[in-house]
């Protein structure tokens, strides 16, 4: 389970930096917003099953 939500993780960290650069590069401040907000969930995201991970060992 650990292993398929890291993947959501990286998933929702590339997303975000998709919507991000998308969003600076055609002036949307909105959308660059959406991006980095997105990539934050995916770094928390990642965070806590890094601690999950090495709290079971």
């Amino acid at each position: 389970m650990s292993a398929k939500n890291k993947a959501k993780a990286k998933a929702e960290q590339a997303k975000g930096r998709i919507k991000e650069t998308t969003g600076r590069a055609t002036g949307d401040r909105r959308m660059q917003t959406e991006g980095r907000v997105e990539k934050t969930k995916g770094d928390v995201r990642e965070a806590v099953e890094d601690v999950r991970r090495n709290t079971k060992k």
